[in-house]
């Protein structure tokens, strides 16, 4: 098959989509990925066909305006100035997306890129196949991921509203660019008010995570929890020297925030090296998209601008991140507690998660994160047995688990059966 994958957002993001393509590319399939222009370097490095659209995540990111808004963590004022930003690259990323996808016999979107596959499979006449990294169909057995798991106590019919209300959230955040894509470069009619249907095609949901974190819902109908779709190191990666050598010492703690930004790096470093130090603690530091900067730094901590996570994880006591389904999904993996310091969005969902499986700290909110209360999730984090053994067990659990493959072979049957049916 000759199958196109839309992926856009941050790195996070991303890479669950270069991995699920690796695999299919490895079944023999042609794969084009699209995704923003600051991925080529990462797309490329894997060896998967690159399709740039219009847009670079980590300079908008960057931005003071975004920084705030991240660190406000008010999803709704997020996903406003992201509609702004994105209704004129709309228009572009349909004129790319058609050309890309002449000739695809599939197209697999995740949220990111889920309204423009729904546009471009209805004017292709292609299949789509939705694919996410995180809960988007309604169920009533667990809240959206914008709601506090507390809500579930008024009962299973509120949980579902919740995802309804979530996906209206993303859905009026696109319509407009959506609207104008569809009118002005695809030549068709705007999508309903209340959403763009996905067109039918006997393909299921498919869903990047592992069902010993997310067990399927009952009330989930053609759809499939398959694992995690994680991508490792690029095969010409190696550690740098001074990291191997830091590490042959007491495990550290990683921190890092991926791609989220910080209005003031050097005070969010300072947070993170008193609580290291109340804690006795040795600690990798991640710079990320200007998350964490610190001039000097005691020989107790080491600071990387960017290392595999699938590598580095497992050689740590304990991960602290801001709770994106990649970097929970990788910790989980490599066994160890994590303790979650959500900015927006599905953070927060991901952190109340990693508390119910046992496995991490209660999740610290952004706006909230003090030296004190970090110290002390560092501490049970490293000191709790109990915790400890959950974690590892979970990990063993991920490890055996190969979400790629069986996406791959999900994909291969249900085209087949449409061949000979």
């Amino acid at each position: 098959m000759r199958i196109a994958i839309i992926a856009l957002g941050s790195q996070g993001d991303v890479q669950p989509y270069i991995a699920l393509g690796k695999g299919l590319k490895a079944a023999g399939h042609t794969v084009r990925l699209l995704a923003h222009e600051n991925f080529a370097g990462l797309v490329n490095s894997h060896s998967l066909e690159f399709v740039p659209m219009l847009g670079n995540v980590q300079e908008i990111i960057e931005t003071p305006e975004m920084r705030k808004l991240l660190e406000s963590g008010n999803f709704l004022a997020i996903m406003s100035h992201n509609a702004k930003a994105t209704q004129q690259a709309a228009i572009d990323w349909a004129k790319t997306g058609l050309v890309a996808c002449q000739g695809i016999d599939l197209l697999i979107a995740g949220v990111g890129g889920l309204y423009l596959g729904i546009s471009l499979a209805e004017k292709l006449g292609i299949p789509l196949l939705p694919a996410y990294v995180f809960p988007f169909t309604p169920t009533k057995t667990f809240p959206g991921i914008l709601f506090p798991e507390s809500i579930s106590r008024f009962g299973g019919t509120v949980n579902w509203l919740s995802h309804q209300v979530l996906r209206q959230i993303m859905w009026q955040g696109s319509r407009t660019g959506d609207t104008l894509a569809r009118q002005q470069v695809l030549n068709l009619p705007a999508a309903s008010f209340w959403g763009a249907a996905i067109p039918q095609h006997r393909y299921p949901t498919l869903y990047g995570f592992s069902p010993s974190v997310i067990p399927q819902p009952p009330d989930w109908q053609n759809t499939q929890v398959t694992g995690y779709w994680f991508l490792d190191a690029a095969p010409d990666w190696t550690p740098p020297p001074a990291l191997m050598k830091f590490l042959e010492g007491e495990p550290p703690v990683y921190i890092g925030f991926g791609s989220m930004g910080s209005r003031d790096p050097k005070a969010t470093a300072d947070l993170v090296l008193q609580a290291l130090a109340k804690t006795k603690q040795r600690g990798i530091l991640l710079s990320g998209w200007n998350g964490l900067r610190q001039a000097s730094l005691p020989d107790s901590v080491y600071l990387v601008d960017a290392v595999p996570h699938g590598w580095l994880f497992p050689r740590v006591a304990a991960v602290v991140h801001h709770g994106g389904a990649g970097t929970t999904a990788a910790g989980l993996r490599a066994g160890v507690p994590t303790i979650t310091i959500p900015f927006f969005g599905d953070q927060g969902f991901w952190g109340q998660r990693v508390a119910a499986l046992g496995v991490g700290t209660e999740p610290i909110p952004r706006q909230k994160l003090t030296v004190e209360n970090l110290a002390q999730a560092i501490h049970k984090a490293v000191s709790d047995r109990t915790m400890n053994q959950r974690a590892a067990n979970l990990g063993a659990k991920i490890r055996a688990e190969d979400g790629v493959a069986k996406a791959v072979e999900i994909i291969e049957e249900i085209e087949r059966y449409r061949l000979t049916s």
